[in-house]
């Protein structure tokens, strides 16, 4: 995991700690909202993926939860952090760019296109 959120860090030209929990944010997302399959498989192949996951389940912001789910409160509680659209896209392609590499271009292209909303960030 570390490995993976120094590059997210350097792409997105952000501090390695908002990368970290913006990848937990991003992929609790993807996991209640997207292909359950892939989205696994996406998971599994990035080691600390559940830790990420469960810590940003954890840290729910109020407005969060009252955005309720979907595309809107995962750019609220990225935005919480302090990124804007261009952060959060370039952190969204570059995170679609190293989930391409990981689990293959059809798997990851299918979580993109089975995910409400996910479009707009590729």
């Amino acid at each position: 995991m570390d490995e993976l959120i120094e590059r997210l860090a350097d792409k997105a030209g952000l501090e390695k700690a908002v990368a970290g929990k913006s990848v937990g944010i991003i992929l609790s997302f993807l996991r209640s909202e997207g292909p359950t399959a892939h989205v696994q498989a996406l998971i599994d192949s990035i080691p600390g993926a559940d830790a990420a996951i469960a810590s940003a389940d954890s840290s729910r912001s109020t407005l969060g939860r009252l955005m309720g789910g979907g595309v809107m409160a995962v750019g609220t509680k990225l935005m919480g952090l302090g990124l804007g659209m261009g952060d959060i896209q370039k952190l969204a392609r570059e995170l679609f760019h190293i989930g391409r590499e990981k689990i293959g271009v059809e798997r990851m292209n299918e979580i993109i296109a089975g995910t409400p909303g996910l479009r707009q960030f590729t």
